[in-house]
Formats: structure tokens, C-alpha cells, sequence
């Protein structure tokens, strides 16, 4: 830890660097808890499509959106953005 020292005291001469890691705590609180109760992670694909989807609320939590509307719209909103094969069409996109 005596080589680290320099890292450590970071935060003393740069105000926008945190004290603790609370906020990174935080945030992946739900997604600790949750994990035991989420069956689909047995398989590579589940675990996958879990972080997919994880990252999307928490990004969406970030932009102080509600999840449950932002995932609501995204889901509305793709049809439109497909093409015939179901591959989202860049033209499409605002």
C-alpha cells in the first residue's frame, strides 16, 4: 500500500475525484441482490442479455429517467427502426 500512496491521496488535490466509492456501491446494489433470484444466468446468453439490460437502466437512471417508462419506449419505438430482416436501419434513426 506504500507504493499506492501517490493514488491514494488523489483526491486531495482534485475536488471532482470522490472520497469513497459509494456511488459505484450504489449502483450496483440492485444487480447484486437481485442476481440470486435471476435463473437465467446459468448460460452465457442470459448473463449477457442481463448486463445488456442492466446497463440500459442504469444509464437511463443516470439521465434521470423512470426505467420501466424509458424500457416502455425503447420497445415502442423499435419496430419503427427495423428493417424487413428485424436489423435496426441506421437511416431510421434521428
Amino acid at each position: 500500500m506504500i507504493n499506492q500512496e501517490k493514488y491514494l491521496r488523489i483526491f486531495l488535490e482534485d475536488g471532482d475525484v470522490p472520497i469513497d466509492n459509494s456511488a459505484s456501491e450504489r449502483a450496483i446494489r440492485t444487480f447484486c441482490l437481485g442476481k440470486r433470484n435471476w435463473m437465467f444466468h446459468n448460460t452465457a446468453k442470459g448473463t449477457a442479455a442481463s448486463a445488456m439490460v442492466y446497463s440500459i437502466s442504469e444509464t437511463a437512471k443516470l439521465n434521470h429517467l423512470r426505467p420501466y417508462y424509458y424500457f416502455k419506449y425503447i420497445l415502442a419505438q423499435l419496430p419503427k427502426l427495423c428493417d424487413e430482416k428485424g436489423n435496426i436501419d441506421p437511416e431510421k434513426l434521428d
